[in-house]
């Protein structure tokens, strides 16, 4: 085997590797700051939740409020927040897909965290 010979050494392979593993935790970060709706019953109903996923709003209109059905109202808030969780998602597929894809797809590196 020729030194050189259009394969990269180990070291650029990990440094290859480093930086990609930086860039995912400067897009996880990004991810956890970015904010993204999801609602249901038209509006009545509005969750804000994270690119990671977490909750950190619920809007409810007092429309949707009725004493005697709090069924439904509850059925409005978890639809608006698996709205918002899908919406984070694609935001995720967005954002880390093209890291992945540039670690070899779904296997990544082995003794690596993605």
């Amino acid at each position: 085997m020729i030194p050189g010979g259009g394969q990269p050494s180990m070291q650029q392979l990990l440094q290859q590797a480093q930086k990609m593993q930086q860039d995912l935790a400067k897009a996880q970060e990004e991810l956890a700051r970015t904010e993204v709706d999801g609602q249901s019953g038209g509006g009545l109903v509005k969750a804000t939740v994270t690119g990671s996923g977490e909750l950190r709003a619920l809007v409810i209109d007092p429309k949707a409020v009725d004493p005697e059905d709090t069924e439904t109202l509850a059925d409005l808030v978890v639809a608006a927040v698996q709205a918002a969780n899908e919406n984070a998602q694609n935001l995720q597929q967005q954002k880390l897909g093209p890291l992945a894809q540039g670690l070899g797809g779904g296997g990544g590196i082995p003794g690596l965290p993605f």
